[in-house]
């Protein structure tokens, strides 16, 4: 889901409204000036070291999602094309939900997770009947265009990551405003407050969230992150009809340290160990009614219009195991 985009707009309006394809491409002009999109990662590695009491969560945490993430079996070229044996075999997540309220999504859109010492990789396959993008600039506003998003979190913050049809991409760093000091970032030049692209950001439809404040590093980029997308049939061209698009990522580990830095967790993880990761699909049109479609659909759903609830992103376990080994 979006993430917080904007000079002036700390508050941000999520993303997705109901209104016509045409004038979102008109409105993306003016939000550049206007917005800061929300969403993005998790604060915990365990399934009990959320921020939010259980009971407060906005989506039951036993519905939480769990999966095991295997070795790959040899090397992934990120060509966006997801066909390398590993990936044939890998388990795929269920067919993405609503965001808020958990139905099923319109259009077929699954994610699956594979690792190696060097990178954790990243595999969406999204149906979509009708390939479109309108932006081709880094770090663009991409929630104002169909998109896919991944969040990785940490103790102390989270990763951002969108891309769009084109393989424009976005990225953002939070980390929460009172780990700033206390876990000593403001004596870190990277992370340093004066930068016009650094700002504080309350998340979207959960503002209230109880760890507070968040700060947005909009000028943050992910060392190392390759990414690809193959377009399964013809972009912005609805004369005919497509099937969808595929998205493929390689995240090194070594990119991941400031993720990992809050609990020291072990880069790569140790087998066993258990991060929480958010995977979504954003859309610029809503199923119509009786439907109800928020336009924003995800791997476990969250029960607020909000990507940045780190408390509820999937539970992603590391497996020593190789992934070919283990779905036999």
């Amino acid at each position: 889901m979006m993430g917080s985009r904007d000079a002036e707009a700390i508050t941000h309006t999520h993303r997705r409204l109901t209104v016509p394809r045409r004038l979102l491409i008109a409105a993306a002009c003016v939000a550049a000036a206007l917005l800061f999109h929300p969403s993005t990662a998790m604060a915990a590695d365990s399934p009990d070291r959320g921020f939010i009491p259980m009971s407060e969560l906005p989506w039951p945490a036993d519905q939480i999602a769990r999966y095991t993430a295997y070795r790959a079996d040899g090397p992934i070229n990120i060509d966006g094309h997801l066909d390398e044996a590993s990936w044939k075999v890998a388990p795929r997540s269920p067919r993405f939900r609503d965001l808020v309220n958990g139905n099923e999504g319109i259009h077929d859109t699954r994610a699956a997770v594979l690792w190696d010492d060097a990178y954790l990789y990243v595999g969406y396959w999204v149906e979509e009947p009708f390939l479109e993008a309108t932006l081709k600039n880094r770090d663009d506003l991409i929630y104002m265009d169909n998109d896919v998003e991944l969040f990785i979190a940490g103790e102390d913050g989270y990763y951002e990551f969108e891309v769009n049809t084109f393989g424009t991409i976005y990225e953002v760093f939070f980390l929460w405003e009172r780990m700033y000091e206390e876990k000593g970032y403001d004596k870190i030049p990277e992370f340093a407050r004066d930068h016009e692209k650094v700002r504080p950001f309350p998340g979207v439809g959960y503002k209230n969230h109880p760890r507070g404040m968040r700060i947005g590093y909009w000028n943050w980029d992910l060392p190392g992150l390759k990414t690809a997308v193959h377009a399964d049939g013809t972009i912005n061209d609805n004369s005919d009809r497509d099937r969808g698009w595929t998205v493929e990522l390689a995240v090194p580990w070594s990119g991941l340290k400031w993720v990992a830095h809050g609990d020291g967790r072990a880069l790569p993880p140790n087998p066993g160990d258990t991060w929480r990761m958010d995977f979504s699909r954003f859309n610029t049109y809503k199923e119509a009614a009786p439907a109800e479609d928020h336009g924003g659909w995800a791997w476990s759903p969250h029960g607020v219009w909000d990507s940045h609830v780190p408390e509820v992103f999937p539970h992603i376990t590391f497996s020593d195991e190789s992934v070919s080994a283990a779905v036999r």
